[in-house]
């Protein structure tokens, strides 16, 4: 039996928060959501600009938007972003935590207060808005989906990203913990793991890093934000519904785990 009526979208109706989604794959997922007919929340730190841009791709393509600003590690802009969402749309289906910040250290270099803003902001904001966020869900009791996007690096190691893979690693840890617990209220998690994305950088990221490995992809390309994006879409279509608790891989045969 067809779960949508003839023609139309698949998440028509549907509501999806994206975190960091002013670029690269943020905006890849946000406005592969929109084709699929989703209301997308862009939400950015700082960059509005950049966010009222991608909102107006969304619009273009017929869909309805909310640009969001707001510093994921602070939970009174984060529940002020909630209140947002419910005020114009009612309801949330979809969180897809892509926010990150990424920085390059020496370990022995590392200080503390750089160890917790990269941890602050992976780790630590992903707990937040998930909270906030799974609260809403919970609420509307029509289900959810929930994808946290991980980082190739927390399996196969990097030089002077101690603090990133830490954080990565952890919301791979975090996204099971949820699958688990969230199963009772028809709420679907799982970690997308990005392997080398081509594009612009942001500028705390530095050059591009030498994974442990040391490989290259099998496939004789780099990636793109749209090949994440079209891993993602799976699972938050209603024929995903029997996937939750995994860690998915895209990468290239990068890594193969």
């Amino acid at each position: 039996m067809s779960l949508t009526e003839p023609g139309e979208k698949p998440l028509a109706g549907k509501v999806a928060l994206v975190t960091g989604a002013a670029r690269r794959i943020g905006r890849a997922i946000a406005l592969s959501l929109a084709a699929d007919g989703a209301a997308i929340v862009v939400h950015v730190r700082s960059s509005e600009a950049e966010a009222r841009a991608v909102a107006a791709e969304v619009e273009r393509m017929g869909g309805r938007s909310l640009v969001c600003l707001a510093d994921i590690t602070e939970e009174a802009a984060v529940a002020r972003m909630m209140a947002e969402i419910e005020a114009r749309f009612g309801r949330l289906d979809i969180l897809v935590n892509n926010a990150a910040i990424r920085a390059q250290a020496p370990f022995l270099e590392m200080s503390l207060a750089e160890w917790r803003a990269i941890t602050g902001t992976i780790l630590d904001g992903t707990f937040i808005v998930s909270s906030a966020a799974l609260r809403l869900m919970v609420k509307g009791g029509a289900g959810g989906v929930v994808v946290n996007i991980g980082g190739i690096s927390a399996h196969t190691g990097a030089a002077n990203r101690a603090h990133v893979i830490t954080a990565k690693a952890g919301i791979e840890g975090l996204t099971r913990a949820l699958a688990l617990e969230l199963a009772p209220h028809r709420i679907t998690v799982n970690c997308v793991v990005p392997g080398h994305i081509g594009g612009q950088r942001s500028k705390t990221a530095g050059a591009a890093v030498t994974l442990g490995h040391g490989q290259t992809p099998l496939v004789a390309r780099e990636g793109v934000p749209e090949d994440v994006a079209a891993m993602v879409r799976p699972l938050w279509l209603p024929t995903g519904s029997y996937v939750t608790g995994q860690v998915i891989h895209v990468n290239g045969g990068l890594f193969m785990g």
